[in-house]
């Protein structure tokens, strides 16, 4: 009897070592981290030179793996079907964050920004670590998402542990950022 080897061992490992992961998403590659790990946040954020206070994104299988992040209750049932309806898809939305969630992960707003891909691979990478992730768009802060793994690997090199060889969902802009409570439209 062979012993089947898990394809996303690697990619576990980093996760769970604190260490960044490169993915792709419905239009760009992704970098993204264990959102439960200061230092692998920090990490991140060192590499894309981006500043806490702007808050990240977390990317997710389905809203099982962001209702420890989402005040969920917060969430008047009058708006629940338009919250929901996103989902999977393209839409990130801003939800209200749940009190343990700290100011490294949501910067200076009391809402966290969530979605629930429908690009295949990054749902399976989601579903594989068992968790959602820091999504931020693999960039130097500043300067034009990149759209594949060569390009990942020769920006970020070493600083990123595992890259995910597949491609982006074919979408040409980032994912809309929408306040589905408020209707107010923050990335279009």
């Amino acid at each position: 009897m062979t012993e089947q080897t898990d394809p996303w061992l690697p990619a576990k490992q980093a996760f769970a070592q604190g260490e960044l992961l490169a993915y792709p998403t419905e239009a760009v590659f992704g970098l993204g981290c264990d959102p439960r790990n200061e230092s692998a946040v920090q990490k991140l954020l060192q590499a894309k030179q981006r500043p806490q206070e702007k808050g990240l994104i977390l990317l997710a299988a389905d809203y099982s793996q962001l209702v420890g992040f989402v005040a969920d209750a917060k969430i008047p049932q009058d708006k629940r079907f338009s919250v929901f309806s996103n989902w999977p898809g393209a839409v990130t939305l801003l939800l209200p964050a749940s009190d343990n969630v700290p100011e490294w992960l949501r910067g200076t707003h009391d809402k966290i920004a969530v979605r629930v891909t429908a690009h295949e691979p990054a749902r399976q990478l989601c579903k594989a670590l068992g968790s959602a992730i820091v999504s931020t768009s693999a960039n130097l802060s500043g300067q034009p998402a990149l759209t594949t793994a060569a390009d990942v690997r020769e920006t970020f090199g070493e600083s990123i542990a595992w890259v995910m060889d597949a491609p982006t969902g074919g979408a040409t802009k980032p994912s809309r950022i929408i306040d589905p409570l408020t209707q107010e439209i923050f990335r279009d």
